[in-house]
């Protein structure tokens, strides 16, 4: 079964990993609440069932983390997880924790569970680095990776089940590729997009029911109009040129995911103030193209435009509004 593990909260990525390591280790493997873990999401002590191998089992306690991204393609080997010249990773944090539990001889085992991709050269030199850091035989220490996590839950399927995972469960959180593309391509154009006109784009709702009917407060819809009103026209002129049909299937890809996530995940009350400034941080935080800063206006700009043009958020009916 296959997930797109960035779309996941870190709490349902942990709870995943806990019991993919109840096959591998055993059913008495124990996950952790939310909190200071002391360098630990799960901990095992006894003889392995499956791990490394039936035939020579870890036996002892094995210290289980779980460390989850919401970025795509992400790896093992970027500098902000581990470098071994910086102490300010992911991992280089860890490394006192994992050290202060092997010294007071609470961790013989250790195993690191990551939704990035793991390489050969990276899991040598990763696992060589935290045996000679933290004093654990490299044998001891265990990497995982997608690869191998794909592997794991096509072996015990019924994992996911386990772990109560659905689609339809996973937070507001969406894709950026095509709205990167797209944000690239109009600002590559939008010198070349003349027309400036402030009407808008079709005679629906007005901007003060859409406004109403979705929660948004006065002041930050006059902010967002006052800043990108004149974007929404030059967007559209962009979208509507036929050269740029490729471009407005994407956008309207975007949107339809972007509505469909905030249909099913809003929550009752929520303002749409909330989620444009959720899309945004989601947006800017998993696409590096996106928050360039010469792009981080005209994507504002772009989100704007789906509300404005009513693609996204509810719309009533104009006809009695």
């Amino acid at each position: 079964m296959k997930f797109a593990y960035e779309d996941l909260s870190d709490g349902q990525f942990e709870t995943l990993i806990v019991f993919v390591c109840q096959h591998l280790l055993g059913a008495s493997v124990k996950g952790f609440a939310k909190g200071p873990d002391g360098g630990r999401d799960a901990k095992f002590v006894g003889t392995a069932e499956l791990h490394p191998s039936k035939a020579a089992p870890w036996v002892g306690t094995t210290i289980v983390q779980a460390k989850h991204t919401n970025g795509y393609n992400r790896n093992f080997s970027e500098p902000d997880f581990f470098s071994a010249k910086s102490s300010n990773t992911v991992l280089g944090k860890e490394i006192p924790r994992i050290k202060k539990l092997r010294d007071s001889k609470q961790l013989d085992h250790y195993m690191l569970f990551a939704n990035r991709r793991l390489a050969g050269n990276a899991d040598n030199e990763i696992g060589e680095y935290l045996a000679a850091q933290c004093g654990i035989p490299a044998s001891s220490i265990y990497l995982c990776g997608l690869e191998q996590l794909e592997v794991w839950l096509k072996t015990f399927p019924d994992v996911a089940g386990k772990a109560d995972l659905d689609p339809v469960d996973s937070p507001l959180i969406v894709s950026p590729d095509d709205l990167a593309e797209v944000v690239q391509a109009l600002a590559r154009q939008k010198d070349e997009v003349s027309a400036l006109l402030d009407d808008p784009p079709t005679t629906r709702v007005t901007y003060e029911r859409k406004n109403a009917l979705n929660n948004m407060s006065a002041e930050y819809a006059r902010a967002q109009r006052k800043k990108y009103l004149k974007e929404t026209v030059q967007i559209r002129a962009f979208l509507a040129a036929p050269e740029n049909l490729e471009l407005l299937r994407m956008y309207e890809s975007v949107v339809d995911e972007f509505q469909l996530r905030i249909i099913a995940k809003r929550k009752d009350n929520q303002s749409f103030d909330d989620v444009m400034e959720y899309l945004v941080d989601q947006l800017f935080n998993r696409d590096p193209v996106l928050r360039q800063h010469a792009h981080k206006r005209l994507t504002r700009a772009v989100l704007f435009y789906m509300y404005w043009n009513c693609d996204i958020g509810e719309v009533g009916d104009a006809a009695t509004d």
